[in-house]
């Protein structure tokens, strides 16, 4: 590990050898407690207004992270930048979010290994607090060729590197993850708001927390508003539950159509002695796709999915028109060949279009050849890979209502890494159906 980091200190005579000399010592992590995380993408802001606006670079809680090159040679570079880290925040838990990074990258804290993540497509968080001090921190990452080049697919945009990608802050007291749906009742009268919000307590001793929400009609009026305390041991999560009857529903179904669905504003926030300390926003419809009898269900009505492939154009104003564009011909939902933007589920949200999700998996190549080892999708040794890939994906997008199913990836061939996919899908997504094309008759797709 010190020879590794004596390499880096000199990498700005020493790129030329760098690369070699990278593969070969293979550094081992620090601290095991700093890593990737897979949860819902959480976007925290300090004031309900800046929740409001959606301006992440006005909150208080973030700091853009946008690396400059340190030494490049070849297919290999190293990029850095060094952020000042406020006292309060020392207080509190950090974390990273990459997006558009362009390349395979390890990323490092302080000169100590984070974890080294194969493929940009998908936006990665990363738990930063036990490496992170106050002051002056170094955060380096060496973008480099993927070791699993095979089930990398193609990005079709080129967006601008690293835009949308921070460093962000939360307190000790916060929300950790949520789940969250606008659904019918059992009798269909009337909507329940099904809501799940994991709460942490980074303290070595218990906590109380104050969590709530807050849900406005289509129209603006508020329809509900709650605050739940929990106590919450040292170092532990724990999940508060809500699950208020929300009336009137009916005339606001969400659905696609040539209109715009009606959709409805939340705000989960919370609060500490007395005082609100984060808030996120989130726009949901009235309906959950589901399963039932081999068919994708909404409202008790069979989707017809007029499908189209589509990934997102550079920007979201571009993205818009094209969604309004593909609406105008017909097709009512787009299936994605890698995970998007958090604005193109919203748009589709707000535009009334489907999604199929998909996972950034594809290797078309060896789809045919089943041996263990010929396609990528029967090698055992790739699992985990696939595994990640499929979790990244799901925690990012499975709150919004656009969502209507998951695929397992790209037509890849099948085999014992799609099986594992498809059963973790099926562990944590009771409702909507995992699809897969390449399935070709066997058990692990629903459609």
């Amino acid at each position: 590990m010190k020879r590794y980091m004596l390499v880096l200190a000199a990498i700005g005579s020493a790129i030329a050898s760098y690369g070699q000399q990278f593969w070969e010592l293979n550094p081992q992590k620090a601290d095991l407690s700093a890593g990737r995380i897979y949860r819902t993408e959480v976007v925290p802001f300090d004031t309900r207004h800046d929740a409001e606006s959606g301006k992440l670079e006005t909150s208080g809680y973030s700091l853009p992270f946008s690396p400059t090159v340190i030494a490049a040679s070849g297919e290999m570079a190293i990029v850095g930048q060094t952020l000042e880290i406020p006292y309060t925040w020392t207080d509190g838990v950090i974390y990273l979010h990459l997006e558009n990074v362009g390349s395979a990258y390890s990323l490092f804290v302080n000169d100590q290994l984070v974890a080294e993540v194969e493929e940009s497509l998908t936006p990665a968080e990363f738990h930063l607090t036990p490496l992170m001090r106050q002051g002056e921190n170094s955060l380096k990452m060496i973008l480099r060729p993927s070791r699993t080049p095979q089930i990398n697919p193609t990005p079709t945009i080129e967006r601008k590197a690293f835009t949308e990608s921070y460093l962000y802050y939360q307190e000790k007291r916060s929300m950790r993850d949520f789940v969250l749906k606008l659904i019918p009742d059992s009798l269909h009268r009337h909507g329940i708001l099904h809501l799940r919000m994991a709460t942490q307590n980074a303290y070595n001793y218990e906590e109380q927390i104050d969590m709530g929400y807050d849900i406005y009609s289509p129209q603006g009026k508020l329809l509900d508003f709650n605050i739940r305390t929990i106590p919450v041991p040292g170092r532990s999560v724990d999940t508060v539950k809500f699950d208020p009857y929300i009336y009137d529903v009916n005339n606001n179904r969400w659905q696609s159509g040539p209109k715009l669905p009606p959709v409805y504003k939340v705000m989960l926030f919370s609060r500490r002695h007395g005082a609100y300390k984060e808030y996120m926003p989130l726009k949901i419809g009235f309906g959950r796709a589901k399963l039932e009898n081999g068919k994708i269900v909404l409202h008790d009505a069979v989707l017809e999915l007029k499908k189209t492939p589509y990934n997102a154009a550079a920007d979201k104003a571009t993205t818009l028109a094209e969604i309004k564009s593909l609406k105008v011909k017909g097709f009512n939902t787009l299936c994605p060949s890698y995970p998007q933007p958090r604005w193109f589920y919203e748009l589709c949200t707000e535009q009334g279009m489907y999604v199929i999700d998909c996972p950034a998996i594809s290797a078309p190549e060896k789809r045919t050849d089943r041996r263990i080892g010929g396609t990528p999708s029967n090698d055992p040794t790739l699992v985990e890979e696939f595994l990640a890939r499929v979790k990244a994906m799901y925690y990012r997008s499975r709150n919004y209502t656009c969502v209507v199913a998951y695929s397992l990836g790209a037509p890849s061939g099948n085999g014992y890494c799609m099986y594992k996919a498809y059963e973790w899908l099926k562990s944590v997504e009771q409702e909507r159906p995992v699809i897969y094309e390449d399935a070709t008759g066997e058990w692990n797709t629903d459609l």
